[in-house]
């Protein structure tokens, strides 16, 4: 029970560090009129996007929990046996739903609300240093972290404590996938639509800056930087951090139950007792995950910078907190180890999870950040024209999956042979244990670059703008990273997740030599490449409209460019509101509805194929979109240094054209495709004994 009242404080203490943090940065200066007008637009923008998207959801989520208790709660439990735990009268799987789809909305709505208040305040921040602008902005990015594990920690474990057993907790984090997929496909619909249509129109026909104030899609691709690359990421990693922690716990439960490969099997408990809630094996991730943040913390405080820092130094300042808390992290889990008796294989499922996330994020930061020869090559590429750049960021995409995959190969099989499957599980838990400081190093980027636009339509001194462009710079390398991280911690949870379905249906072996198990399979992989296309046309479609609205403005108000009259941006933003709302729900509805319907006309065995399928092609598809997007957009930014004619040459042009292929790539279809595997998984947990 101490564990889970660790656990639990450990939550209450990040939310409580969200709220003072928060607090801090409302005090901070505003900056002048022109700056405050200009944030008021980005606010409001965010906020009526946000109104439409969470109208929709409320309907989804309502339906689903009703579905839930009639379907999973009653008719499953009354075929398949009485449930354990505490409260078992109640639908406890349609009320865990609710609380994680409202939980999972409720974390990037947060993280959005403080994310468009801090970029005005880190512009005004720039005109005094680069220091106190990296302050503000991580401030913000450590909200968004922070609020994620605290609250995502917080309702895991109170519905646990509550319930008293963890299957219900499937349900929390089937809540929490399902809106985190809209939430990344919607975002990412609209701030892709509004980039593109803001680069095409503005820097490649009319030839006018990025972020230029006359360029109607410029508060549209502000807004966008938010819905997207904070709420909806916000979202997304709120899915991963829960998923990671109920995938365990599950598997705490169910491994046991299979008499030839059970958690005891290779050590690491002498016995699970399925009946005490207050288990070792139930509790570790829960308590794991609360010395995480505690962690984090710590390593929040530690990110510092100079004001002569250059793009090396200002990494490693956010490195500083991130390896931080991981070694602390390592060192609490040994403590736990010699304290509880513990196997040391928990402890070194954990240092794999931790090795092996930075790795990977090392690999994809190696692949797409323009220090490194790969994304230098490749801006050399636009020199001959734009085809040449697509072919070599296609190619570039494609490598970089190697590392990556590898890496995770190795991590499977180390974890397995130390922990068995609760390894795996836990090594995902380990992976994402630092979460609140990582996510900090990731979310600050977008309020970096909303800084630099406010700063770019202000008009303020050329230092301040440079001084965010270094932010914003270092922003796309941590996001790059970031993505890579996520998908990385994907893939293990879904396994989990796949295991967890095998003895929920009671099925042993998936046979490839089996038609039903091939057939899934097949469907499986081709899932992804269904979504990604159905992610990416939404894309094109929004951005015409967007592109068709600018050039209507440019036509029919010549007086735009010489500043004799004012363009229009609230139409802009409402074309890419409408635009990212329509276009979500069909692949948003695809992922729910595909593993059923598989489960349902072709069976069981099926459905565990179409899993692994979609788990082998997913993961290597997400990486090379993330990757090769992450590469176009830095090839672009190493052009706008100088490199190659520098901005306004053909090759920027070039660039410009890559970076607006590669923006749906790295930013709608790429980091959806891993909350894609993880929700196709869950649906097949939750709804599997239907199929039976």
């Amino acid at each position: 029970m101490e564990s889970l009242y660790i656990a639990l404080g450990a939550s209450v203490l990040a939310l409580l560090f969200a709220v003072v943090t928060t607090r801090r940065i409302l005090a901070e200066d505003q900056g002048n009129e022109t700056m405050q007008h200009i944030a008021a637009l980005i606010q409001q923008g965010a906020a009526a996007f946000l109104r439409r998207e969470y109208t929709f959801l409320a309907v989804f989520v309502a339906v689903i929990t009703v579905v839930l208790a009639v379907f999973i709660d009653y008719d499953v439990l009354d075929k398949f046996g009485e449930q354990e735990g505490n409260l078992v009268d109640l639908p406890r799987s349609a009320i865990s739903y609710l609380v994680g789809g409202v939980a999972s909305a409720t974390a990037g709505y947060v993280g959005m609300y403080v994310a468009v208040r801090a970029n005005v305040r880190t512009a005004a921040k720039a005109r005094v240093g680069l220091n106190p602008a990296l302050r503000v902005a991580f401030s913000s990015g450590s909200v968004m972290g922070m609020t994620v594990v605290g609250i995502s920690l917080l309702c895991i474990v109170v519905l646990y404590m509550v319930f008293q057993h963890y299957t219900p907790l499937t349900g929390f984090a089937f809540g929490a996938s399902s809106i985190a997929l809209f939430a990344r496909v919607g975002g990412g619909i609209y701030t892709k639509a509004a980039d593109v249509g803001a680069d095409i129109v503005g820097k490649v026909e009319a030839g006018i800056p990025e972020d230029d104030p006359r360029n109607p899609a410029t508060i549209a691709d502000n807004v966008g930087d938010n819905v997207g690359d904070v709420a909806g990421m916000g979202a997304d990693l709120f899915e991963s951090y829960s998923g990671s922690i109920v995938a365990t716990m599950a598997l705490a439960g169910v491994a046991v139950a299979s008499a030839g490969d059970s958690v005891s099997a290779h050590g690491v408990f002498e016995a699970v007792d399925l009946g005490n809630y207050r288990d070792t094996a139930f509790v570790l991730p829960l308590l794991i995950a609360g010395l995480g943040i505690i962690a984090s913390l710590v390593g929040t405080f530690l990110v510092r910078t100079s004001e002569d820092a250059d793009m090396n130094r200002l990494l490693w300042a956010l490195r500083t907190g991130v390896f931080a808390s991981g070694g602390l992290v390592l060192a609490s889990t040994a403590a736990v180890v010699v304290m509880m008796e513990l196997d040391w294989g928990i402890f070194w499922a954990v240092l794999v999870g931790l090795v092996a996330g930075q790795v990977i994020g090392t690999a994809t930061e190696y692949y797409t950040a323009y220090e490194y020869s790969p994304t230098k090559n490749l801006a050399q590429q636009a020199e001959t024209g734009a085809g040449t750049l697509i072919i070599g960021g296609l190619g570039l995409g494609m490598m970089s999956t190697a590392v990556p995959l590898l890496t995770l190969c190795a991590a499977i099989w180390i974890t397995y042979e130390l922990a068995g499957l609760y390894g795996i599980a836990l090594a995902a838990v380990g992976m994402l244990s630092t979460l609140g400081v990582t996510l900090a190093s990731d979310a600050y980027g977008p309020v970096a670059d909303n800084a630099g636009g406010i700063a770019e339509q202000a008009g303020l001194p050329a230092e301040v703008r440079e001084r965010t462009d270094a932010l914003d710079s270092l922003g796309n390398t941590t996001a790059a990273t970031g993505k890579g991280f996520a998908i990385g911690s994907a893939v293990l949870t879904a396994l989990a997740l796949m295991v967890t379905y095998s003895q929920v249906t009671d099925i042993e072996v998936f046979n490839l030599l089996q038609v039903e198990v091939l057939l899934g399979l097949l469907v499986g992989a081709l899932m992804p490449f269904i979504f990604g296309a159905l992610t990416m046309s939404a894309v094109g479609r929004a951005a015409m409209a967007m592109v068709n609205e600018v050039r209507r403005q440019f036509r029919e108000k010549p007086g735009i460019m010489d500043g004799s009259e004012q363009p229009d941006p609230a139409q802009a933003v409402a074309i890419a509101t409408d635009g990212a709302i329509r276009e979500m729900i069909v692949p948003g509805t695809l992922a729910v509805l595909a593993p059923i319907a598989v489960g349902v006309f072709v069976g069981p065995e099926a459905l565990g194929g179409l899993l692994i399928g979609s788990i082998g092609a997913g993961s290597l598809l997400a990486l090379m979109m993330a990757n090769a997007g992450g590469a176009w957009d830095n090839a672009k930014k190493y052009i706008e240094t100088g490199e190659f004619g520098g901005k306004g040459s053909e090759a920027h042009k070039a660039a410009v054209t890559g970076d607006t292929v590669g923006d749906p790539f790295k930013d709608t279809s790429g980091p959806a495709l891993n909350i894609l595997l993880k929700l196709m998984a869950i649906v097949a947990v939750v709804f599997g004994p239907l199929f039976l």
